[in-house]
C-alpha cells in the first residue's frame, strides 16, 4: 500500500497540470495550483478503520497528503485537537447542538501550525533550502519554527502592527525577520520582489500548493470526530481563506472515497465588518472579490484586504449553500468574553468573530432549530492578550478581603 496517493498538481481555473515532484507555485495562467489524489485506486485500496490503528495525529491520513516518503517529514505533533461540546454557550445562542474545534491547543498556538508542517514537509522532500513569506504573524510565526526543525532558512515580512509575540517566535526560530508599515498585501509584494532577485521558496498563501494540505486535515478531523457523519454548519474566520477551501476540498475527498455520510455542510465565510471584501463579494453575487482599502480589525489574522483564493472560497460557500457573514469588532471583544466565561475558553479573537457570526446567524433563523453547528476556532487567546482589559482592585498586606456582593 502507498504512503501517499498523491497524483499531480492541477490548476481549478485553466486545468493544466503539473508534476509534484519538482518545484511548482502558481500556474502560468496566475491562479493557486491545487493538488489532486488518485482517489479511485485509494478507495479500492484503503479502508477508513486502519485509521483506528494510527497515532493521533494529522499524519494518520497520510495516504491523502502530499508527502511520498515518511523520511521528510517535520512534525511537532500537530493534529487531531478537540471536538469540544458547548453546551452553555450554546443555549445562550439557541444552538443546542453547538461545538467548537479547537486549534488554539496545537504546536505553535493555532492551526498554522498545520498548514505549515506539510508545507515545510513537502519543501523539504523537494529540496528546498531557504523559503520567504509575508504573514499577520501567526503563520510566519509557525513557518519559521517548522523551517527550523527542517533546516530550512526562513524569511518573514509582516506588518509592523502584527501583535509582538508572533515577532518574537519568528526571532527565536532564527527567521530572518522585517516588519512592514503597511498591510500584509504590502509585505507581500516586499517578499515577491525578493524571491524575483534571491530565487527563494515562496511559501506565500496560496503561492505554493501544500499549506492547503495541512489544512485541510481539520475537516478530515471533524468528520471522524463525528463518526463520519458531517455536521449541518460549519463557521471558519475567512482572512486568506485557505482553511475553509481546505475543508471544502477535505469533505469532497471524503465523499469521492464513500468515507462519510451525509450532505455536505453548508460553510460559512466569516470576516470583520471593517475588513470584508468575501461578504462584499458574496452579497453582490460575485465569483471574486475586490480590494478592501483601509482594512482593519481586532481579529489581525483575517485583516486581509485582498485573498489569492477568494474565488476558491467563494465556490466552496456558493456550493455548500453556504453564506459570508460580517461582525463587527464590538461584537467579536463582546463574544471572546462571553465564550470565556461560560465555557472557560480562552480564544483568540477570530473564533470569537465566528461565534459572534453563529449567534447572528440563529437570531436570523439562517441556522436552524435542531442543526449540528460546528465553529472552527483557529487559535488561543493568549497570543492576543492585549485585546483583555483587566483591572483589578489591589489589597495591601493584612486588608480584609471584600465581602461577596
Amino acid at each position: 500500500m502507498r504512503f501517499s496517493y498523491v497524483s499531480h498538481l492541477y490548476c481549478p481555473k485553466c486545468e493544466r497540470t503539473y508534476d509534484v515532484d519538482q518545484i511548482h507555485q502558481l500556474c502560468e495562467c496566475g491562479a493557486p495550483l491545487l493538488v489532486a489524489y488518485d482517489l479511485e485506486s485509494m478507495r479500492q485500496e484503503v479502508k477508513r478503520d486502519v485509521l483506528k490503528e494510527r497515532e493521533a495525529n494529522l499524519w494518520r491520513y497520510h495516504e491523502l497528503l502530499p508527502v511520498k516518503h515518511p523520511e521528510h517529514i517535520v512534525s511537532l505533533g500537530e493534529g487531531m485537537t478537540p471536538l469540544v461540546p458547548m453546551p452553555r454557550l450554546g443555549r445562550n445562542i439557541g444552538i443546542n447542538s453547538l461545538y467548537m474545534k479547537d486549534e488554539g491547543v496545537i504546536p505553535t498556538g493555532t492551526f498554522k501550525a498545520r498548514g505549515a508542517a506539510v508545507g515545510v514537509s513537502k519543501a523539504k522532500e523537494l529540496g528546498v533550502k531557504q523559503l520567504a513569506m509575508p504573514t499577520n504573524g501567526n503563520a510566519g510565526a509557525a513557518w519559521s519554527l517548522y523551517a527550523a526543525r527542517a533546516g530550512i532558512q526562513a524569511t518573514v515580512v509582516m506588518p509592523v502592527d502584527a501583535p509582538e509575540l508572533m515577532r518574537k517566535e519568528c526571532a527565536i526560530a532564527g527567521a530572518e525577520l522585517y516588519l512592514v508599515d503597511g498591510l500584509i498585501n504590502d509585505a507581500g509584494q516586499i517578499v515577491a520582489k525578493a524571491i524575483r532577485e534571491y530565487g527563494w521558496y515562496d511559501a506565500s498563501t496560496l503561492k505554493e500548493p501544500y499549506r492547503i494540505e495541512g489544512k485541510k486535515t481539520m475537516g478530515l478531523e471533524i468528520a471522524e470526530q463525528f463518526s463520519w457523519r458531517l455536521p449541518d454548519v460549519m463557521l471558519y474566520p475567512t482572512g486568506g481563506g485557505v482553511g475553509l477551501i481546505g475543508i471544502y476540498k477535505a469533505i469532497k475527498e471524503l465523499q469521492a472515497l464513500g468515507w462519510v455520510d451525509g450532505r455536505m455542510p453548508r460553510l460559512v465565510a466569516v470576516q470583520a465588518e471593517h475588513c470584508a471584501p468575501i461578504v462584499k463579494a458574496w452579497n453582490e453575487k460575485k465569483r471574486e472579490s475586490k480590494f478592501w482599502p483601509n482594512a482593519h480589525t481586532v481579529a489581525f489574522g483575517i485583516n486581509v484586504p485582498k485573498a489569492l483564493g477568494d474565488f476558491l472560497v467563494l465556490e466552496a460557500v456558493y456550493e455548500t449553500d453556504g453564506c459570508a457573514i460580517a461582525v463587527n469588532d464590538e461584537a467579536i471583544l463582546a463574544e471572546q468574553r462571553t465564550v470565556a466565561e461560560l465555557e472557560g475558553a480562552f480564544i483568540c479573537p477570530e473564533g470569537a468573530a465566528a461565534f459572534a457570526a453563529a449567534r447572528q446567524l440563529r437570531e436570523s433563523g439562517w441556522i436552524r432549530d435542531g442543526e449540528t453547528v460546528v465553529v472552527l476556532n483557529t487559535g488561543t487567546g493568549l497570543k492576543y492578550a492585549d485585546t483583555v482589559n483587566v483591572n483589578p482592585p489591589v489589597l495591601e498586606p493584612g486588608d480584609q478581603f471584600p465581602k461577596e456582593n
